[in-house]
């Protein structure tokens, strides 16, 4: 399991410099449900969900649901660690039925039932245990699994104004391309499409994506001119890109 290690191993390189953080006057982890509960999801992603000709799907880190509730199942299962999303799901997914469960996947997969589709978007990048949270996911799926992320890890962007304001570099990984050899590794055949994406810093709201920014920054609100200013000049880099991969069982 050389890429599950590697994967680990990436992932453990984005520890934020112990001093950084104690500076924080916020956590700079978790994910404003205002911005990330009313993304719109991806064509690609829904295709695929849809290729298993669910009855129901399971979102496991469902946010507000733009993996799962676009495609129509006649029934949803929702994960997630925050209580306020599960709410945001329930919402925006009425009138069809919802179950949810609120916990860390795949701490809480012995309480949840099984589902035609099962989906995880947009949360591998914080899961150190991938063949763990992927053997629990394909336990779970009757048809079909379903994995959308972006092709560099999502705090990659951040790198130059990290650098402008801490002086220090960023890692580069991990990677969907490294995702997928995981997948080899586990020996799943998984199809797989790349498709470019909304840049979560042009599309969403200005006022929380600089708050957003801020937190990920480990910053001050006084410093959010600055903040401003340096995320302007993102608007010269290329537009993002992410994968969908899916796999059938059974």
């Amino acid at each position: 399991m050389r890429a599950a290690q590697r994967w680990a191993e990436e992932l453990a390189a984005w520890a934020i410099d112990p001093a950084i953080l104690a500076a924080a006057p916020e956590s700079p982890y978790g994910f404003p449900p205002g911005l990330f509960g009313s993304r719109r999801g991806s064509v690609v992603t829904h295709e695929a969900v849809r290729g298993g000709r669910p009855g129901s799907v399971l979102d496991v880190g469902c946010g507000g649901g733009a993996a799962s509730i676009p495609v129509g199942a006649a029934e949803l299962l929702a994960v997630d660690e925050s209580a306020d999303m599960l709410d945001r799901y329930r919402a925006a997914a009425a009138p069809t039925p919802v179950r949810t469960w609120c916990g860390r996947w795949p701490d809480v997969a012995g309480e949840v039932p099984a589902a035609d589709v099962v989906v995880a978007a947009n949360v591998v990048y914080n899961v150190p245990d991938l063949p763990g949270f992927l053997t629990a996911l394909t336990g779970h799926a009757r048809c079909r699994v379903v994995v959308e992320l972006t092709d560099a890890h999502p705090w990659t962007a951040l790198a130059p104004l990290w650098r402008h304001f801490h002086g220090q570099g960023r890692p580069d990984g991990p990677t969907s391309v490294l995702f997928g050899e995981v997948l080899a590794d586990l020996g799943i055949a998984a199809g797989s499409s790349t498709w470019e994406r909304l840049d979560l810093f042009r599309g969403g709201d200005p006022a929380e994506v600089l708050a957003f920014t801020r937190r990920r920054l480990c910053l001050p609100a006084d410093r959010d001119p600055e903040i401003a200013a340096e995320l302007a000049r993102l608007d010269d880099a290329p537009p993002p890109t992410a994968t969908t991969f899916w796999w059938d069982v059974g």
